[in-house]
């Protein structure tokens, strides 16, 4: 029962987040695209951990930064937005699962298995 709980609390974190994340002004969040793969809070609301995606794999280390120095203003937000008891620490983690993803759907496809049943048959 406190799971679904949790994990209702963890998609109304992601929406809310990026729904803030249009406003922080940092150049190096707003000068890249961002995308909030998943949150994981703690059962005790004071932690949540927010993985992140970004399209440019190049500016992923800056971003990053942008937004750990931007997790005061986020938290702050968020804390209104969602009107929880305590409003959870921020922590931004690296998610490459999507950069994963795209990396094994290249090797799957540079395998050329249509081209060798066309052959067979």
């Amino acid at each position: 029962m406190a799971s679904n709980r949790i994990n209702r609390i963890n998609e109304e974190i992601q929406k809310a987040l990026a729904d803030l994340l249009r406003s922080v002004k940092d150049p190096r969040v707003s000068g890249t695209m961002i995308s909030i793969t998943r949150v994981e809070t703690t059962p005790d609301l004071r932690f949540a951990k927010i993985y992140v995606s970004f399209l440019e794999e190049d500016k992923a280390k800056d971003a990053l930064k942008g937004l750990e120095s931007a997790g005061g203003y986020l938290r702050r937000e968020l804390g209104a937005a969602l009107q929880l008891r305590h409003t959870p620490s921020l922590q931004w983690a690296l998610d490459d699962s999507i950069t994963y993803g795209a990396k094994m759907l290249q090797l799957i496809n540079s395998l050329n298995v249509g081209d060798q049943q066309d052959e067979e048959q």
